[in-house]
């Protein structure tokens, strides 16, 4: 008896083409069919602080303290701040991951610095006027003098050396959060150049968070923050 030989044709199923050898080949993924994967960019703020007291930091500090504690790079610079003996040499650390820094200073500075250089201005600061007079009392002997106790150089050295460390810091990608505590007080007694630190701040890398906080703030800071948040009390 003849056995008679059947060859068998493999299925084609619908939207599935054949091999050289006959088999199916896997269908083309359509590109509706394929999941999209969107990737966060990193991407640090500018945050400002503002009150018309001096009292927006504590709030600001406990934020920086917690991103310290969760492995953040945090530097916090009080520009104003004194009589601790601190400076660049005797910054303190907390976490091991946040750095706290304050000029060294005999006392907090309040008054204008009489011996600010000339700086190209950007924006004044919204309440310079309560600050400074519009002209200088005349002093004994009818010679012009100031009307606040003048800021020596050593004064105005030590908030310098602070901002250029903090500044180096900033632009050298060093950190994940940086804050400016009384920056824009700083400016507005004549303590650091407006320009500069405008140009700066302009210049950071994009990961960088950084909080501006005082109760002064030149406009053209307020203008590059991504967030501002106004401290009132009385209402």
């Amino acid at each position: 008896m003849t056995a008679s030989l059947i060859q068998h044709q493999p299925r084609r199923e619908p939207g599935r083409s054949l091999g050289p050898a006959g088999r199916p080949q896997p269908a083309a993924r359509s590109s509706s069919s394929r999941s999209l994967r969107l990737v966060a960019q990193q991407e640090g703020l500018i945050q400002i602080h503002t009150a018309p007291f001096r009292g927006s930091f504590s709030g600001v500090f406990s934020q920086a303290l917690r991103s310290a504690g969760l492995g953040s790079r945090v530097l916090i610079t009080q520009f104003l701040k004194g009589g601790v003996d601190q400076g660049l040499e005797a910054s303190l650390w907390l976490c091991g991951r946040l750095q706290w820094l304050r000029p060294a200073v005999a006392g907090c500075l309040s008054e204008p610095c009489a011996t600010a250089e000339p700086c190209a201005t950007v924006e004044p600061c919204a309440p310079a006027a309560s600050v400074v007079s519009a002209a200088p009392a005349a002093g004994p002997g009818g010679l012009a003098g100031s009307p606040f106790p003048t800021a020596s150089d050593p004064d105005r050295e030590a908030v310098e050396a602070v901002w250029a460390y903090s500044r180096d810091q900033l632009l050298g990608g060093q950190l994940d959060q940086l804050v400016l505590d009384e920056l824009g007080l700083a400016v507005d007694l004549g303590y650091l150049c407006a320009a500069e630190v405008t140009a700066t701040l302009e210049r950071r890398p994009s990961h960088v968070d950084v909080i501006l906080t005082g109760p002064a703030m030149p406009a053209a800071l307020m203008a590059m923050a991504d967030q501002v948040t106004q401290l009132r009390r009385g209402f």
